[in-house]
């Protein structure tokens, strides 16, 4: 790869010129390098094309006219590309705008193509030469496009392609795009640890602990394997102690005991070498533990490999639902809405409304902007912030425990 990179970086860097000049020949050599498939000739009617460049689309008007856009790059399925050569200054603020510019036009391209055949999952916009801004919307339903995979890193520079990581992502843009649906990988990363927990507490009731105890207990065990993985314990240590305490699993309820005392109280522990952080909120109050055979240790560190940055909170209310004695559910409050179906009602009546009002604050902002009113264009922006500050979404049926929390998605306007 770098005997190809490097003269691919080095012919790019300092292209000049506009992207009607250049975009082509640019995007052809991008995909040569990530060895991807070169679009296709263009037909007599580039709306016949599943991958082409200049690809014509039908955008109507509110009066009723209409007129033609052309997509630079546009792959059915995958993606909209839009592309400039902008000449300004990399985040300064005239070259924002200019990417925000082109982001809306693709935007406006992607929502103009016809309804059979479906928005595709991601828009581009491409600074030829320069950096690509990848923007995903796995829903396909006409929803707003985000910045994938979030706001801080969605903009890849010329350079970053020297990043295998990187080079994938863009090749499963072209080829696969719905992989890179997170819900879709923390779906099924959720649905093999819930299985594996399943076994763990359903041997646990075989073995005469009751639900709620074997209930509470998991709730313990599985935000501490989440709080390792987000950084509020220290790195794999508590998938390090159940590595340990495999070998002698008759020490395993008092030192995790400990532990959750430690947790709940804030200070030196002895048993992970560190001092943590106290975990308010009554869940380690009741710090039981149940003792665990070498086969249930098993489980539990398999859990514990995972990365739980990506698994769903929904984990929670799929354990108790597969698990529990069904006498006991009701009492727990253990019954949870999938994910989909939240989404299906959170989307468009709270998210949606929300991102649309705040294009409508980038236009106004814009046009201040244009007619050197700064000092407009910033309220306009800081009063849609205390607005979103302002907004208060209660959940009726959430119980009083088993709150539903999207942790690591967070739903960006």
């Amino acid at each position: 790869m770098t005997d190809r990179l490097e003269p691919f970086l080095a012919r790019w860097q300092n292209a000049g010129g506009t992207e009607r000049a250049n975009y082509q020949l640019f995007l052809t050599e991008l995909c040569a390098l990530l060895d991807l498939p070169l679009p296709e000739p263009a037909g007599d009617d580039t709306r016949d094309n599943a991958y082409v460049f200049e690809r014509r689309v039908v955008i109507k008007q509110p009066d009723g006219s209409s007129n033609n856009g052309f997509i630079d790059l546009y792959k059915r399925g995958s993606f909209v590309l839009e592309a400039k050569q902008t000449g300004k200054t990399l985040d300064s603020s005239g070259w924002d705008k200019a990417m925000l510019r082109a982001h809306n036009q693709a935007d406006q391209y992607a929502r103009a193509l016809p309804a059979d055949e479906g928005r595709p999952p991601f828009i581009l916009v491409v600074d030829v030469g320069r950096n690509i801004e990848l923007y995903a919307e796995f829903s396909r339903s006409g929803a707003t496009y985000t910045p994938f995979p979030d706001a801080r890193s969605h903009r890849i520079r010329l350079e970053d392609l020297g990043k295998e990581p990187i080079r994938e992502r863009l090749r499963a843009v072209w080829q696969d795009p719905l992989s890179l649906d997170p819900a879709r990988r923390s779906a099924r990363v959720t649905r093999e640890i819930a299985d594996q927990l399943a076994k763990l507490a359903k041997s646990l009731e075989a073995g005469g602990h009751s639900p709620q105890l074997v209930a509470s207990f998991l709730m313990r065990t599985l935000f501490t394997m989440f709080a390792e993985d987000v950084g509020l314990l220290p790195a794999r240590g508590f998938t390090e102690l159940l590595q340990r305490l495999k070998a002698k699993p008759e020490t395993f309820a008092p030192m995790l005991e400990n532990l959750w005392q430690t947790m709940n109280s804030g200070g030196f522990s002895p048993i992970l070498e560190n001092t943590l952080l106290r975990f308010n909120g009554g869940l380690f109050a009741d710090s039981q533990a149940i003792s665990l055979d070498r086969d249930q240790m098993e489980l539990l560190l398999s859990a514990a490999e995972a990365d739980w940055r990506y698994v769903e909170p929904a984990i929670f209310g799929t354990l108790l639902e597969r698990a529990l004695d069904p006498r006991e559910r009701h009492k727990l409050g253990a019954h949870y809405t999938p994910r989909a179906y939240v989404e299906r009602l959170v989307l468009p009546t709270v998210i949606e409304p929300l991102r649309a009002e705040w294009q409508e604050v980038q236009v106004a902002a814009l046009a201040f902007e244009a007619r050197n009113k700064h000092k407009d264009a910033v309220a306009e922006v800081r009063a849609f912030h205390q607005h979103l500050c302002d907004v208060r979404v209660l959940d009726p049926a959430c119980g009083k425990r088993y709150i539903p929390t999207f942790h690591h998605t967070p739903y960006m306007v």
